[in-house]
């Protein structure tokens, strides 16, 4: 079942929020909702924006993500390589000099 309001009844709508609000308060009701429907679509806008800026990044270089990753976990690696080689040529230099 489809659902649509027709010509009568945003009549009727209009009519009751005139009865609520006044007439001299629905241009400023009117107002603010307009700032607030802005607001949302500015930022509904920036995260599509934000988006197809990562997709399109991730189109026009789908391997720069991984050689990323890739170069990180190589650079942890080889710290630890590091590490372990100091540890071990101050081990030998201790012998060696005993």
């Amino acid at each position: 079942m489809a659902y649509f309001i027709s010509g009568p009844e945003i009549v009727f709508i209009f009519f009751i929020f005139l009865l609520i609000f006044g007439a001299d308060k629905i241009p400023g009701l009117a107002r603010t909702l307009a700032k607030g429907m802005t607001q949302v679509r500015q930022a509904t806008n920036e995260i599509k924006t934000e988006l197809q800026k990562s997709v399109d990044d991730n189109i026009e270089n789908p391997t720069k993500s991984v050689t990323k990753g890739i170069k990180e976990e190589v650079g942890k690696i080889s710290k630890e390589f590091k590490d372990i080689e100091d540890s071990v040529k101050r081990d030998l230099t201790k012998h060696n000099s005993s």
